[in-house]
């Protein structure tokens, strides 16, 4: 990518320097990639503004940026060019740029599997063209301009998703992506809040099609009615579609299609049997038949398509490592930003990839590695390891490169024990299976996992965050293994958020974060007196709320000669939990006045009922309480101190009473404590397990211990391999709870076991090995809660530590 000062001012910006040129585009003013030939734009948004980020990344060798104003401490430092809306620049910036290129382009819109779709024609057309592609799934208003900059004069196809949640979105991305093909794939509910019809989505979604050559869909008049040019549509009951499929038959985990195509008639082979993927192939089908595609050819690629992994994961290593998988794609757009997915979730200082051949960047090869290993010096990759033909020789003068033909020769020669307290990216093409790899570097154990999705939980902390002023601080719970879905890496994605405060309840989880690099400041909630001396050791600041412990702690800051050591007042307002009480304020003031050892940074309380408006008056007179008392203590100490009483339900439901912090616990993992709380949040976790029996039980047999479930008619039983010590309640059990498979309810029969539990698919089709959902979307831990006469809480909290946490990202 070169940004040229004519692209500049055909997208009206300008510098005063006319001769600059950029090689890199930012909007993150936290990855390693920013440096002189960066041009970054500063973007605001409801929760952030990059303007403030300015000055770090001036140190940073960051020299011109898109603004929407001047911060006064910048002024004359750097070179700016000042805009109405960055974000709008932003994007006619990347309108500009595509300008240049004579490139075809096939633009996706639609509710599911865009980015499916997008992956898919990428392997089917590779062969025939120079693809560029959007990079996972950026498709918002923000990642297709990023996208857009991944065109160089070499591509001959571009490949990019469009996606919307509101009105007037679509025409925007629709200027910049400049589609000749259309694709329309599945409509479902997804971003329907944003509308206030089904129809009126679908009229915004085909607004990326007006100027056109072709729109491919599924046979659909409702949909069609709202498109402008002519369409190739497909369908399983419409004979008048373009691509009308005669039979779909289903067996051995694979799908035969016979299709009727103009005045052809043939059979392809599809690797898998669930519906969606059927459907999304055969949209691929009907994009390779649309563009002339030999029928032998088309019979020859489908058959070879593959299940999709999208999502950047970090995973637990052996030897302490912490794995970045990324094991399926390998091309320099998608390496940029799992580079920056690396330094936001390492655990460790000494970072090592394991990189494969890259392929379809469009530049020359010498380009191309010359780029590769910039990027990995700004990255400050400590080890190499190169696996592929190619890309060794490129590498060979580096002096921290291992390189290996193939992946065989690496899974052979490589002693798998010198990989110790790092982190480790893995990032390959397909075709170099470094799943194999990951497979030899993971922790293992067993197959049930617990899915954690960073943006979820980013856009959680951002729904709060809008409910607060822009000065009022955050502090996150993770406590209990962050709510039990895991602890530095949810800590890692906090402190990317510049969240001010971490809350835990003991000294040893502030610890264990500290010890994994994590400098937030961190509050130790329930202190206990013998983990003081390590509580100072790892600057971790201790919750005061009786006058021993007080006392206890001052002691050992005059021991330790510590001055204005952090420490947190809690009062009791009514949970009584913990906390100082009214009549203790005057001892604790005299404790407090002319003491240099530790300084107040916070008096808080915690609301007992904000999650029930029943308790209003209630929850008001303890807000009234703790406004004397803290107003008491801070005028007797003459302190400013950081005050907070608002809990998750509080934030929602009491944001007027946020003083100067807020604490945020369940919400930000997706629960709610409201119908109206949970339905704009995001489900962050996903339990999931595979099907590892599946057998045929006869009339008058029974299922599992005490014979509590007695079988009338024959059914197809499947046993998963999650139990009552992974979590899953009894009381769950017995017809009562069920999982998910392909999307279809399947009921628990029985007792639930300790490390296993079986379910009725008498009525679905599916085999051994296949995935299974515990919860997550559906069913919900809210779902499980109420069943089992609980709490979404201890539904989260007690999944065991045998079950592998798994983050990404999309």
């Amino acid at each position: 990518m070169k940004i040229t000062s004519t692209i500049l001012t055909s997208a009206y910006l300008n510098f005063s320097d006319s001769t600059v040129e950029f090689d890199h585009i930012s909007i993150d003013s936290r990855s390693l990639q920013n440096g002189n030939s960066t041009l970054f734009f500063c973007l605001k948004g409801q929760n952030n503004d990059a303007h403030s980020y300015i000055e770090s990344l001036i140190e940073k060798g960051v020299q011109y940026f898109i603004v929407e104003y001047v911060p006064e401490k910048v002024a004359g430092k750097a070179q700016f060019c000042i805009v109405e809306n960055t974000t709008n620049a932003l994007q006619n910036l990347a309108k500009s740029y595509k300008n240049q290129f004579q490139i075809e382009t096939i633009g996706i819109t639609g509710s599911n599997g865009k980015t499916i779709v997008k992956e898919w024609l990428n392997f089917l057309l590779s062969p025939d063209y120079s693809v560029v592609r959007s990079p996972k799934s950026f498709n918002s208003q923000v990642g297709v301009p990023l996208s857009i900059f991944g065109i160089n004069e070499n591509h001959t196809l571009g490949i990019f998703e469009a996606g919307i949640s509101l009105k007037g979105e679509m025409q925007k991305l629709a200027e910049m992506i400049q589609p000749n093909i259309g694709i329309f794939t599945h409509l479902g509910d997804a971003h329907q809040e944003g509308f206030t019809t089904v129809e009126e989505k679908i009229i915004e979604k085909c607004q990326l099609f007006d100027n056109a050559e072709i729109v491919i869909l599924e046979k659909n008049d409702w949909i069609e009615k709202h498109i402008k040019v002519p369409t190739f549509t497909w369908s399983f009951e419409d004979t008048k579609a373009a691509i009308f499929i005669l039979s779909k038959v289903k067996n051995n985990l694979k799908t035969t299609l016979e299709i009727q195509f103009e005045n052809d008639t043939f059979k392809v082979t599809l690797p898998f049997t669930d519906d969606i993927s059927i459907e999304n192939a055969i949209t691929c089908i009907a994009t390779l038949s649309y563009l002339k595609t030999d029928i032998s050819v088309i019979k020859e690629r489908i058959s070879k398509l593959y299940n999709i992994e999208i999502r950047l994961q970090a995973k637990k290593g052996i030897n302490n490592c912490l794995l970045i998988d990324d094991s399926f794609s390998s091309d320099y757009q998608s390496l940029k930003i799992a580079l920056d997915f690396l330094e936001q979730q390492k655990l460790h200082q000494k970072k090592t990839i394991i990189l494969s051949d890259i392929f379809q960047s469009g530049l020359n090869v010498k380009e191309l590695y010359s780029n590769v290993i910039k990027l990995l010096q700004q990255n400050n990759i400590t080890q190499i390891i190169t696996i592929g033909e190619v890309i060794g020789n490129y590498f060979q003068d580096l002096p921290q490169v291992i390189s290996f033909a193939n992946t065989n020769a690496f899974l052979q020669q490589f002693n798998t024990d010198s990989f110790n307290n790092e982190t480790i990216l893995i990032k390959g093409a397909r075709s170099f299976n470094f799943d194999e790899i990951v497979v030899l570097l993971e922790e293992k154990v067993h197959e049930t996992v617990l899915e954690i999705n960073l943006d979820a939980l980013t856009t959680n902390y951002n729904f709060y965050k809008q409910k607060l002023n822009n000065a009022t601080k955050i502090m996150v719970m993770v406590k209990a293994f962050g709510y039990g879905n895991g602890g530095y890496e949810i800590a890692k994605q906090l402190a990317h958020l510049k969240t001010d405060y971490l809350g835990v309840a003991f000294a040893d989880e502030g610890i264990a974060l500290r010890k994994a690099g994590i400098t937030t400041p961190i509050m130790v909630l329930n202190p206990e007196i013998s983990s003081y001396k390590a509580m100072i050791a790892y600057h971790l600041e201790p919750e005061m709320y009786s006058i021993s412990g007080l006392a206890s702690f001052i002691d050992l800051a005059k021991e330790k000669n510590l001055h204005a050591y952090p420490i947190h007042l809690k009062i009791d307002t009514g949970m009584h939990r913990l906390g100082f009480e009214k009549e203790h304020v005057s001892e604790l003031i005299s404790l407090l006045q002319h003491n240099n050892f530790v300084k107040v940074t916070s008096i808080f309380s915690h609301l007992a009922a904000t999650d029930n408006l029943d308790f209003r008056d209630f929850t008001l007179q303890q807000i009234e309480l703790f406004e004397s008392i803290s107003m008491q203590i801070s005028t007797a100490l003459n302190i400013q101190p950081i005050r907070h009483i608002l809990n998750t339900s509080g934030i929602f439901n009491f944001s007027e009473y946020q003083y100067e912090m807020v604490r945020l616990g369940i919400g930000i993992y997706g629960v709610g404590n409201s119908e109206e709380e949970q339905n704009a949040l995001e489900n962050v976790s996903t339990l999931k397990s595979i099907i590892s029996q599946i057998r045929t039980v006869n009339p008058n047999d029974s299922i599992g211990y005490s014979r509590k479930f007695m079988v009338k008619k024959q059914m197809r039983i499947a046993t998963i391999p999650i139990g009552y010590a992974d979590g899953i309640r009894r009381a769950w059990g017995n017809e009562k709870g069920f999982v998910t498979i392909h999307n279809q309810k399947a009921t628990i029969l029985g007792n639930i076991c300790m490390d296993m539990l079986m379910v009725d698919v008498t009525n679905i089709s599916c085999e051994e090995r296949e995935e299974v959902i515990i919860f997550g979307e559906n069913p919900h831990v809210t779902d499980i809660a109420a069943i089992c006469n609980t709490i979404p809480y201890e539904i989260l909290t007690s999944i065991s530590q045998r079950v592998k946490r798994i983050f990404y990202k999309n």
